[in-house]
């Protein structure tokens, strides 16, 4: 037997404070729970819990600033061809060429942030 909500006023989406989210979150992914039972508790669809908690996983976007050392890595970059030198906190070197496919700069840009 199927069960159907129908919502009639102006508002046709309901809206979950960030406490509810925390706590529906906490709920679904603790051990040995199933988030299809909490979301059937909760009245919410599976697929939006699995939004909140990648919502929540993600870092916050920002930033990282551009210093150029004068004469340092300078003839490095340019002699080799490498438009893109990204130097790691642990020393460790990324180096992207000039004629690099584009999809691949993107995607090294998006897992070094």
């Amino acid at each position: 037997m199927s069960h159907m909500t129908l919502l009639t006023g102006p508002e046709r989406r309901r809206r979950w404070s960030g406490d509810i989210r925390g706590q529906i979150l906490a709920e679904a992914f603790s051990p040995g729970a199933t988030v299809a039972d909490v979301a059937r508790r909760f009245q919410v669809s599976t697929s939006l819990i699995y939004k909140w908690r990648r919502a929540s996983l993600m870092p916050p976007m920002g930033f990282a600033p551009a210093v150029f050392v004068e004469g340092v890595g300078r003839s490095d970059a340019e002699g080799s061809g490498f438009a893109i030198v990204v130097e790691l906190p642990s020393g460790a070197r990324v180096r992207l060429a000039a004629n690099a496919p584009a999809t691949l700069v993107a995607a090294t840009l998006k897992e070094l942030r």
